[in-house]
């Protein structure tokens, strides 16, 4: 596996919690299902409109979560650091991407779970998915609450408190 070997991902999937209820033997597993990547800043992940054909979980570095506005701007959505997931929504959906996946630090890494790895994964070791649709739904959470937080913010500056 270039870039990484196959140790290191074994050893980084044995810190993230979406391994916390495996064996270790379904951790070197995993491992074998995933794919390492590596970008620099502002490099694109995933792009906008594209069919989301793989999960990214973030092994070092930042990626960014990048929604595009009615004008054309772009519009920082959300960050995802060390030990979580990117590209779920698409991905399990399977329609195109609302949003822009960009690499957020010069050394940003990733660990790439491809579409047709899941497939196969699903059907070879089940448990093991049902740990990555764990997650999914526990990254799903945690981006509906920080964006009901931003709006719940932003409705008491614009009406008041208590106001609508």
């Amino acid at each position: 596996m270039p870039g990484i070997a196959h140790i290191e991902i074994a050893q980084f999937l044995k810190q993230h919690h979406l391994a916390q209820s495996l064996t270790i033997s379904e951790i070197q597993t995993l491992a074998e299902y995933v794919t390492h990547a590596q970008f620099h800043m502002d490099q694109v992940i995933a792009e906008w409109g594209t069919l989301g054909e793989a999960l990214f979980f973030c092994v070092k570095g930042e990626m960014a979560i990048v929604h595009h506005t009615a004008d054309g701007d772009e519009v920082e959505v959300v960050r995802v650091r060390d030990g979580e997931m990117a590209g779920e929504m698409s991905f399990f959906d399977r329609q195109p991407r609302s949003a822009r996946i960009l690499a957020k630090s010069d050394d940003t890494q990733v660990l790439v779970l491809t579409r047709a790895r899941y497939q196969r994964l699903k059907v070879e070791k089940p448990y093991i998915t049902v740990n990555i649709l764990e997650q999914a739904i526990i990254s799903l959470d945690h981006l509906f609450r920080n964006l009901s937080q931003d709006y719940t913010d932003f409705s008491t500056y614009i009406y008041g408190k208590g106001k609508r």
